[in-house]
């Protein structure tokens, strides 16, 4: 069996097929990877530095006042979670009349982050539930306010099963 000569023609059809290919794959992954990143974690980059000296005093006033403020959450049988906050000033009485709320942020994926109304339940005792929280890593942000104004922040990595 005599084999076909090597053309130019096929040559350059090789060529083609074989950078087609090549292409085509780059633009599916170059698609998938677009879809599935979350953006970026901080819209305005400029606008986030602007804000960094009022977070720094913000930061130095709650310290001052020697709040302590626990935070505890646990899962439901129904899939989602009880989060409890515990305020009390620097000389151990509860802080009421606060305004609490939470989120609980995906470290990874900022699209899945849940807002978790906290109301009061006692004297400086705060509760709410987030529905459907999937397991894994968390970060549980915890801010009260007080008369409009922002008093209390905290940010702790929580593990969900």
């Amino acid at each position: 069996m005599a084999s076909k000569p090597l053309t130019g023609t096929k040559v350059f059809l090789m060529l083609v097929a074989f950078f087609g290919l090549v292409i085509g794959v780059n633009v599916t992954m170059m698609k998938l990877a677009i879809a599935t990143l979350p953006g970026t974690d901080v819209d305005s980059p400029y606008a986030a530095g602007l804000t960094y000296d009022r977070e720094i005093s913000a930061a130095q006033d709650q310290a001052a006042r020697k709040w302590k403020v626990n935070a505890h959450i646990e899962r439901r049988n129904d899939g989602g979670a009880l989060v409890q906050v515990e305020a009390r000033d620097a000389s151990g009485q509860p802080i009421a009349g606060l305004k609490f709320g939470g989120r609980l942020e995906r470290p990874t994926d900022k699209r899945a982050d849940l807002a978790v109304e906290l109301s009061e339940a006692g004297i400086g005792v705060y509760r709410g539930n987030a529905a459907s929280v999937a397991p894994g890593q968390w970060d549980l942000v915890i801010e009260g306010e007080a008369r409009g104004t922002r008093v209390f922040l905290s940010r702790n990595r929580v593990i969900l099963n």
